[in-house]
């Protein structure tokens, strides 16, 4: 190799085009969880806090070591996502983020990809591994799923419920509720689900449910974990992607199995005030899907915070998808 390989930029548009399906997307998660139980190498997120008051800038290295003994199947990578609360007055999303890919031999970048999609497709993915896995209906023929939230990770989110819990009755919930209508609209086109309804409150919603998973907007302390143990039904699975946003801690010190995507990466988050009371969890996600256990009688807990390896799998796979469909622009070097 006499030349750096070529540098490829997939807007959101190709990295939307290039997204693996729906299945592919649960074995990647799948296998992004047991990496990070196992040979996989990144720190906790790396953090610094620009103005205005309240956004931060969050650095995601990951390396997931492969099988080939060049190294030409490791996936190495970072992503960069930025959070300005601010930029809503401007029209503006909250949340941006760009995903780097490096050649794992040669440390060379060799793509940038828009990482909007990539972070909400991996994070429903990882959610639907966790439901694969946990949930118990009380009866499997017509589960009952709780959806908190309906922004863009409620919207990622309902395709990946529908499809691992084939006749589920879902409620949502959202403060805005013209936007959960608009998403109860799109899942009773859903192919196997049964019903969708949109509940008045977080409570009615969730009540009854064996699946809840919680995707609110992030809220000022004084307003958090607000879903508390007397909401759930005994051997409700919680899924909470909002952080401590809705889950209580009560709920986590009271699971069965109270379970993270990275130990170090909740824990880091916990001593930074994130997760105020919240246990040690008992294991990682990853660690127990290996381990083959089976689900324990009660509630379980599978809360994920989001890894740049998740980022940087996804992204190796989509990048892979658009160079054989000769998607995105090359760049000068």
């Amino acid at each position: 190799m006499d030349q750096p390989p070529p540098l490829r930029y997939l807007s959101a548009s190709d990295v939307a085009a290039a997204m693996p399906s729906l299945p592919e997307r649960l074995e990647l998660a799948e296998a992004t969880l047991r990496g990070l139980a196992g040979p996989a190498e990144l720190p906790a997120k790396i953090a610094v806090h620009p103005r205005p008051d309240g956004s931060f800038g969050h650095a995601m290295p990951a390396f997931l070591p492969g099988g080939a003994p060049d190294g030409s199947a490791d996936r190495l990578g970072m992503k960069w996502v930025l959070g300005f609360g601010a930029n809503s007055a401007l029209g503006l999303p909250a949340i941006s983020a760009t995903l780097l890919l490096n050649d794992p031999r040669t440390g060379f970048a060799i793509a940038i990809l828009d990482a909007g999609p990539i972070t909400a497709q991996r994070t429903a993915a990882v959610s639907g591994v966790a439901v694969r896995a946990w949930a118990a209906p009380a009866d499997p023929t017509r589960p009952r799923a709780a959806l908190i939230g309906t922004g863009v990770q409620g919207n990622s989110h309902l395709p990946v419920l529908a499809h691992v819990l084939p006749g589920a009755e879902i409620a949502l919930f959202d403060r805005d509720a013209a936007r959960a209508e608009a998403l109860a609209d799109v899942g009773r086109r859903l192919p196997g689900v049964a019903s969708v309804r949109v509940a008045a409150t977080a409570r009615a919603a969730v009540e009854g449910a064996d699946v809840v998973v919680t995707a609110a907007s992030f809220a000022p302390p004084s307003e958090r974990q607000a879903m508390t143990g007397d909401w759930l039904a005994p051997q409700a699975l919680v899924v909470p992607v909002d952080y401590a946003t809705m889950c209580s801690a009560e709920v986590a010190r009271g699971a069965a199995l109270f379970v993270t995507d990275h130990t170090e990466q909740f824990l880091a988050n916990r001593d930074a005030g994130q997760f105020d009371g919240y246990p040690e969890p008992h294991a990682m996600m990853g660690a127990v899907l290996a381990s083959g256990s089976p689900r324990p009688a009660g509630r379980v807990v599978a809360t994920h915070l989001g890894t740049g390896l998740a980022d940087v799998v996804f992204g190796t796979a989509i990048l892979a998808q658009a160079q054989r469909r000769g998607l995105g622009t090359l760049l000068p070097r």
